[in-house]
């Protein structure tokens, strides 16, 4: 049974007062274009020397640092959440080189840091819909579908938001959801 409140808005991640956001980092963890990007520059410079000291300590991980799929956790530094956990989305080959899974993953291994981080709220970009070219109605359902069969084993995550950076993945999500705009 899931006792998290699951919702779609249309907003800035960087503006959310939740326990975690969520960045859609690259493999690198050096920062990038897009959400990456805004959530580097509004954490300020210690979020980039925070990602450097991991990138280090991680840098003979096959996939670089960070490979798609998988997560890890820093402070939130000059943003008004305690935590950011950055994951990398598959780049989109049209579905072939399990791009699903890989995408699910970042859901769920992101809500389980979360968790072990004592975190209750967290909240979602739309993962490797941009420059990543994961066509967005699937990213969607993947989405919801990894986190409606995470959250039943994470019962201390009591709210989860899905950030939306416009309207279509809005509408989206909230068709998934079952919530009429």
């Amino acid at each position: 049974m899931i006792t998290c409140t699951v919702e779609a808005v249309l907003g800035d991640i960087t503006k959310l007062s939740v326990d975690a956001i969520v960045n859609a980092a690259n493999s690198s963890l050096l920062g990038g274009g897009g959400v990456d990007g805004a959530i580097h520059r509004a954490a300020g410079p210690e979020l980039l020397a925070e990602c450097r000291r991991i990138a280090e300590a991680r840098r003979d991980v096959e996939g670089g640092p960070c490979p798609a799929g998988e997560a890890v956790i820093t402070g939130a530094y000059k943003l008004p959440c305690r935590k950011i956990i950055h994951t990398v989305g598959p780049v989109w080959y049209g579905g072939s080189r399990g791009e699903p899974a890989l995408l699910a993953s970042c859901y769920r291994n992101s809500i389980i840091l979360a968790r072990d981080s004592a975190c209750h709220s967290i909240a979602f970009p739309n993962i490797s819909t941009g420059v990543y070219g994961y066509p967005k109605e699937l990213a969607v359902a993947v989405a919801i579908d990894a986190v409606m069969e995470t959250l039943p084993k994470t019962p201390s995550i009591t709210k989860l938001v899905f950030v939306c950076f416009d309207r279509v993945n809005l509408d989206l999500y909230n068709e998934k959801l079952g919530i009429r705009n």
